[in-house]
């Protein structure tokens, strides 16, 4: 497969959630062409046959368009909830006591079944627990094996089957449910490209789930307990990317803790080199509106300036009345950051050090080549993709075009900061890399004649992660005549 698409001109990548609004092959192509780089669909909703039709009507826009196609699935996670009440909901009084008990009967105003008795263990007095997407505030007195005694600190509405979370401890629960773990077979099945876990809070959940996928997809850990923010290397140094998942911390910390902490992950990711994705109510009026708020721009442009790989869209794209728009107000403001005289000033602010390996020295080197022989773009050979992972993690000013003889490795790239990843043959020599990259520059309008471009590849060809070739080429243009591959 040849890809005759022309590349992003921005370097930041749209990840749109597919849903009802949104799943159908008309509507995906449509959200591709106004700026979706990745497709995320979201298994807390819909059916194992509703989502293979979806991702059959992905992979179908890949074969029309020659574009490898990237699909993130985002599992569900374990869900913490509160029982059931006589008559479906209570009024919690603040300043009153208020029970959870292993009692299955319906609740009343004082007291309610949690049919979680791992929370039974963890909980200590002095703790929060949070219902109702962190509506009502409730203080542990005392805890047994039975019995949590509360006082109410904000009180409200609690209805049935109300979600609960706990932020102030580490929840002796695996992050993979049983219903994670067929989604996760379903998912692998499907020939998903990332797989994103949910409820991480220790590297051990990361191992687990790693062991699971045994290879047959990238893995992103979303960072949405506080847990995990003390854990955030460990967690890093086993995922393969991390997103920002800016709702769940939200519900779990103070508003005002959160913009911190997005920058202290970004950043922490930047510096190990793992692609990240700042998630959640970028666009959250647009569900409703069909333009944004200045307050919901301004954060998305915050988000790109620190260095993000990619900016996620959910109920905008997924359910809302304005998905196409949605999209397209991601890459308009995008396109305008990235336009802006002090971007790249600001996106380096990160100091990325490079680990003592060939690879990464000549990933470093790339860049500061391209500025100062005005190289028009840095062309990486690749079978995992490690060469294009590490180009990336240094922002270069030049488009990066990786091309690569797995089709699976192409899907992987498209959440990574400016790939421009191509599905191709393999090459066998030296020569033949060099010929090959010329024309694909060429081809996909990335260069012109007597422009300068760099490769980088590995020797002997074929070995993953191997890179130590540099070298820097100029184009005649007349590399095309004759050939079509």
């Amino acid at each position: 497969m040849t890809t005759h698409i022309a590349p992003r001109s921005r370097k930041v990548r749209v990840l749109a959630t597919l849903g009802p609004a949104s799943s159908t092959p008309e509507m995906i192509k449509k959200l591709y062409v106004a700026g979706a780089d990745a497709f995320r669909i979201n298994m807390s909703h819909g059916s194992h046959e509703g989502h293979a039709k979806v991702i059959a009507n992905i992979r179908a826009l890949e074969g029309e368009l020659g574009r490898a196609m990237t699909i993130l699935v985002d599992l569900q996670g374990p869900k913490l909830r509160v029982g059931k009440f006589e008559g479906g909901s209570v009024m919690l009084e603040t300043g009153k006591r208020f029970v959870l008990d292993r009692d299955r009967a319906p609740g009343d105003a004082s007291r309610a079944n949690l049919p979680h008795p791992e929370i039974f263990e963890a909980l200590e007095p002095g703790t929060r627990l949070l219902l109702d997407d962190g509506k009502l505030c409730l203080r542990v007195q005392s805890v047994t094996r039975e019995r949590i005694e509360t006082l109410v600190e904000t009180g409200g509405k609690l209805s049935d089957n109300k979600g609960l979370n706990v932020p102030d401890v580490i929840v002796p629960m695996a992050a993979l449910t049983e219903k994670d773990r067929k989604d996760l077979s379903f998912a692998l099945e499907q020939g998903a490209d990332w797989i994103a876990l949910s409820f991480v809070q220790r590297a051990e959940d990361v191992a687990e789930a790693r062991r699971l996928i045994g290879g047959k997809a990238a893995l992103l850990a979303k960072i949405e307990k506080p847990s995990a923010i003390d854990r955030l290397d460990g967690i890093l140094e086993l995922a393969d990317a991390v997103m920002v998942a800016r709702g769940d911390l939200g519900v779990e910390l103070p508003p005002e803790a959160v913009p911190p902490l997005q920058k202290r992950i970004v950043e922490t990711a930047r510096r190990m080199g793992r692609p990240v994705v700042v998630a959640t109510q970028m666009l959250e009026s647009m569900i409703t509106a069909p333009t944004p708020t200045r307050a919901e721009v301004s954060d998305v442009a915050n988000a790109i300036y620190d260095g993000a790989d990619a900016v996620m869209l959910s109920a905008e794209s997924a359910a809302g009345a304005w998905p196409v728009e949605s999209v397209a107000m991601m890459n308009k403001i995008a396109t305008a950051v990235e336009a802006d005289p002090g971007y790249a000033e600001r996106i380096h602010f990160t100091e990325t050090l490079p680990d003592p390996t060939t690879a990464d020295a000549l990933a470093e080197a790339s860049g500061n080549i391209a500025a100062t022989v005005s190289a028009s773009a840095i062309i990486c050979f690749t079978m995992s993709g490690s060469t294009a992972r590490r180009v990336a993690r240094e922002r270069p000013s030049v488009p990066l075009m990786t091309l690569t003889p797995q089709l699976s490795t192409a899907r992987r790239l498209g959440l990574l900061w400016g790939v421009h990843a191509v599905h191709t043959r393999d090459v066998g020599s030296f020569e033949e890399m060099v010929a090959k990259a010329k024309r694909m520059v060429l081809r996909h309008g990335i260069a012109k004649a007597g422009d300068r471009v760099i490769l980088m590849a590995g020797v002997p060809f074929g070995t993953p992660g191997s890179t130590n070739v540099l070298h820097v080429v100029r184009l005649s243009g007349d590399e095309l005549k004759g050939h079509r591959g």
